[in-house]
């Protein structure tokens, strides 16, 4: 029962967190959208930066932007942050529920750190990567934005490297969207609402605004708007062992942010007026090196043809314990996604998904918590390349 709770838990965190984060990014894209819709004729108001018209739903919307803020507070202000805390915080949770409780299954290596040192090596890059993050955006570097990019993007690659080398390929990756992650919430909750609050107190108090609390908080939105994608990326790449589980994977989610942030580039430049004719060709030619760079690596072939009762030992004694009816596996007490191996149909029938994730790739078993060989994985690609045929 205990593993069936807890199952659902994880269930409606994802949910949550998942809903939440659409909300989240669909804001960010719609409000830096309507920045770079702005229009502004000679009949506007001085502290007026512009206005947008739109039509959604059957009806027609005007909307203006102040250039710091309105000379007097109006009744009704809509605020923008639960999204971002309920994505940060319900995400906490789940990485708390999937990894940290469950660390020895999907945060370490065989021969890697163990399951206490690699929670703490998690939270340290959490809470560090943003102290970094904060100081750097504070710095001079703050006042370029081109470079700040550059050196945050290397300071993220740093840490997918380091990690790659302490955490299980799954668990680094998801650190490391975890941080950016954090990044984005810490840029809503430390700065972004804070300098909106000292406007409006101004506002109430009949003091005339500083502009340079909407900048500093402009900044960091956008930079927001271009670590969606790359964060989304970090969301979905359990799926895709090819990303983490190649042996450069550091270098691979490098590409992967990169592709993103240019992505953000071409529509951001496009949603104002702007064509940038080089933004999507190089993304797309970046993609498609991500693709080639991450082909499977060639293992040394296995000496013949493999049989059927050469691999159901190497299935029985590093794939079954998790994968059957009746795991014996101490964490896993029911079958990840359903999939058994009891019967040698069943391992037939999984043949494709065996090649990508215990041969192409070492994913599988988890962390190698059983030590399978080389040799093993290479016995099992000769047999599906014999078309994983059994009795």
């Amino acid at each position: 029962m205990s593993s069936h709770l807890n199952e659902w838990f994880s269930l409606a965190l994802r949910w949550l967190h998942v809903i939440a984060g659409i909300v989240w990014i669909g804001e960010s894209f719609y409000f830096m959208w309507l920045d770079s819709s702005l229009k502004r004729d000679d009949d506007m108001p001085p502290e007026v930066a512009g206005e947008s018209w739109s039509v959604h739903g059957g009806g027609f919307y005007r909307v203006a932007k102040f250039r710091v803020a309105p000379t007097g507070m109006p009744e009704g202000l809509h605020w923008f942050k639960w999204e971002a805390y309920t994505t940060w915080i319900s995400g906490i949770f789940l990485l708390m529920v999937v990894y940290w409780l469950q660390a020895s299954a999907w945060m370490v290596n065989a021969d890697g750190i163990n399951p206490a040192m690699a929670v703490g090596v998690g939270m340290t890059t959490i809470l560090a990567g943003w102290g970094v993050y904060d100081l750097l955006c504070k710095s001079k570097l703050g006042d370029r934005p081109a470079a700040l990019g550059v050196t945050l993007l290397l300071f993220a690659t740093g840490v997918a490297y380091v990690l790659s080398h302490l955490l299980a390929p799954r668990a680094a990756y998801i650190h490391v969207g975890a941080m950016i992650g954090t990044w984005m919430a810490g840029n809503v909750a430390m700065v972004i609402i804070p300098n909106q609050k000292i406007v409006v107190a101004d506002l109430l108090a009949g003091r005339t605004p500083d502009a340079k609390y909407g900048k500093i908080a402009k900044l960091r939105s956008t930079h927001n708007n271009y670590l969606t994608l790359p964060v989304v990326f970090v969301m979905i790449s359990n799926h895709y062992p090819s990303t983490y589980g190649h042996s450069a994977s550091w270098a691979i989610l490098l590409g992967i942010f990169a592709v993103g942030a240019i992505t953000r580039v071409f529509f951001n430049a496009r949603n104002a007026g702007r064509i940038n004719l080089w933004a999507l060709p190089v993304a797309t030619a970046l993609f498609i090196a991500l693709v080639m760079l991450s082909a499977p690596q060639p293992r040394d072939a296995a000496p013949g043809p493999a049989t059927w009762e050469q691999v159901a030992p190497i299935i029985q004694t590093h794939c079954v314990g998790c994968h059957s009816a009746n795991p014996t596996d101490p964490i896993f007490t029911i079958a990840p996604n359903g999939v058994v191996y009891d019967t040698p149909e069943q391992v037939s029938s999984k043949a494709s998904a065996i090649q990508q994730r215990a041969v192409d790739t070492p994913t599988m078993p988890l962390g190698n918590r059983t030590g399978m060989t080389d040799a093993e994985r290479a016995t099992l690609g000769a047999w599906i390349a014999g078309g994983a045929r059994i009795p």
